[in-house]
């Protein structure tokens, strides 16, 4: 086994560090932590550091304890270094207004409001908060003092490409051929093209760019980090470097069953390590038993801590409901749509199958639909039941199918530099949802006779787009007319709370939660009312005898009371098993209905 690195100048990734780095994956695998506690380090050996956040969800003012926001602020505990907390909300509205404002009074008020809708999602925020931070990748005097400056949160791949491709947006928006979806947004950009330029070429230069690449011991998430690998080296990201963060190490894992269980989860995850992954140069941060708030936390973030030091903090007494009620309130019904949301790596698949299996197995009909690979679905199941069909939805064959339609509509009558716009766009994540959201459609309308639940659903911003674009909703209403009593759109479905009740699932950590209260707000936007909420893989919950595991569920309460008290109108915790949740009868140990044996 390799061991944990137990020394920040050990670490890798810091090594002989370029001017940039940025620090990159998906939420909740500790990202921040990590780029403060680098930040703080470099600025520790003497360098003039800037640390930049481009997370809708930054929390780097807590970290450090200080108000920072959208200037650069100098951290007062800390010689030579500043933070500066892009606001990619603000910095989008502000975009907004940039590109619609000339259309106020000039275009009729519905395409206007087509505009802004066109502009509402996560394209847009990327695209805008990457038009702030360009900025600080060129010389300028702005940023001329700082010998490093570290990105928490790096841009797609998808949106460098767009960066990248020649020609004029502008022109191909106003000739109407461009309303795909990530297109309009950039409709403000060309402007800028100089500027731009020069910032990818900064990105693609590994002399003065290095990107840290963030995952967990975890099999999902450690394959999506590969992909992320390979989007952003096929576009000449080259400079790549992998950390695993919050390892168990081993002295924990000989304190109880449940830390044992997890170090051989972990183990067994980093044995089988993609292969492109493998070939990156690789560091392992061990699991801290303190909340990685205040420079101390930060300090020791990135140097061996012994996991029995510090006071042990035995959790608060827990008693919260379990998904079992939630399951109970559900089966009442007697059918209906079920949809899981969430971001990735939280659990939705799992959560998705246990509920699917508890309706069945009280006898009522039952079809769980996926957009999760089939081989994924079928070993978390390990079995069949006599009300359960399952069906996968393939989003790349579903997305492929969209493209082409596309092209073979609004990209018939392109030229080639059209076509190649059009062609990037609908590489778009903005693609593949509303091509998913097209084949659940044909799903949603079983709901009415059995129950329907939905793994890995879009998200609020495709359908807002949807919806309010008139892509499929409005199109119905203008061909029903006075006849739309008599028909129920997919969208009208996922708006009626007697039809369909979301579960948002997220983990008890600070970003996973912050995530699913934005997602929350992007469905509540839709006309979507978020019925429950799901924390998933609570250690609090499971009661743990080790000692840091014990000190990290201490740390969960908060979070768990901000689901409780601030977010959801009802919600339930599932604890971290043992065993992973694969099987029917474990599954049912979910909703609280299992045996003790399989």
């Amino acid at each position: 086994m390799t061991p944990v690195a137990d020394a920040g100048a050990a670490l890798r990734f810091l090594q002989q560090a370029p001017r940039f780095l940025f620090f990159t994956g998906k939420g909740g695998v500790g990202k921040t932590s990590l780029a403060c506690a680098s930040a703080v380090q470099l600025a520790d050996q003497g360098r003039r550091v800037l640390l930049v956040s481009t997370d809708p969800a930054s929390n780097v003012g807590q970290v450090f304890g200080q108000e920072i926001g959208n200037r650069i602020t100098a951290i007062a505990a800390v010689p030579r270094l500043a933070a500066l907390e892009i606001d990619p909300q603000a910095a989008a509205q502000l975009y907004r207004d940039r590109i619609v404002g000339p259309a106020r009074g000039v275009l009729p008020e519905a395409e206007v409001k087509g505009m802004e809708e066109q502009l509402s999602g996560a394209c847009t925020t990327e695209i805008a908060a990457f038009d702030e931070f360009t900025a600080l990748l060129v010389d300028s005097a702005w940023t001329a003092e700082y010998e490093h400056i570290l990105f928490d949160t790096a841009p797609t791949g998808h949106t460098i490409r767009l960066l990248q491709l020649p020609g004029a947006w502008s022109s191909f928006l106003e000739a109407g051929k461009g309303d795909a979806s990530c297109l309009g947004p950039l409709a403000g950009l060309e402007k800028q093209r100089a500027q731009y330029k020069a910032a990818v070429d900064a990105l693609s230069d590994p002399q003065r760019t290095r990107l840290v690449l963030v995952a967990r011991a975890q099999p999902a998430t450690l394959r999506e980090v590969a992909r992320t690998h390979e989007e952003l080296a096929a576009i000449g990201l080259a400079q790549q470097y992998l950390v695993v963060n919050g390892v168990l190490p081993a002295t924990s894992a000989e304190q109880d069953a449940l830390a044992a269980a997890i170090f051989r989860r972990e183990q067994a995850a980093l044995a089988a390590l993609p292969d492109v992954l493998a070939a990156l140069p690789l560091d392992r941060i061990a699991l801290k038993p303190f909340n990685l708030v205040g420079l101390d936390a930060l300090r020791h973030l990135l140097t061996e801590v012994d996991g029995d030091a510090g006071p042990d903090g035995l959790p608060p007494p827990f008693d919260a409901p379990a998904l079992a009620s939630l399951v109970d309130d559900i089966a009442a019904d007697g059918h209906g749509l079920v949809m899981l949301m969430g971001k990735g790596g939280v659990g939705k698949t799992t959560m998705a199958a246990a509920i699917a299996v508890d309706l069945a197995q009280r006898g009522l009909d039952v079809h769980l639909t996926t957009t999760d690979p089939a081989a994924h679905l079928a070993e978390t199941l390990e079995g069949s039941l006599a009300n359960l069909t399952v069906s996968r939805i393939d989003p790349h064959a579903a997305t492929e199918a969209y493209r082409q339609r596309v092209l073979q509509t609004k990209g018939a009558q392109l030229d080639a530099a059209g076509r190649a716009l059009l062609e990037e766009d609908l590489r778009s994540p903005c693609t593949e949802e509303i091509a998913v959201f097209q084949a659940f459609s044909r799903a949603i309308r079983e709901a009415g006779k059995k129950f329907v639940v939905m793994d890995t659903a879009p998200t609020g911003h495709t359908l807002l787009l949807l919806d309010a674009t008139g892509a499929y909703h409005r199109e119905v209403v203008r061909q029903m007319g006075d006849n739309l009593q008599r028909f129920t759109t997919p969208m009208m479905q996922l708006q009626d709370p007697k039809q369909t009740k979301v579960l948002i699932v997220t983990l008890a950590e600070t970003t996973p939660v912050l995530e699913a209260a934005n997602l929350q707000a992007d469905l509540r936007r839709a006309g979507i009312e978020p019925w429950a909420w799901v924390v998933n893989n609570s250690v609090a919950a499971a009661r743990p005898a080790c000692t840091l595991l014990r000190q990290r569920a201490y740390n969960e309460a908060r979070e768990i009371e901000a689901v409780a008290t601030r977010f959801a109108r009802r919600y339930a915790v599932v604890p971290l098993l043992e065993e992973e949740p694969v099987g029917l009868q474990r599954l049912r140990r979910i909703t609280g209905h299992g045996t003790t044996e399989d």
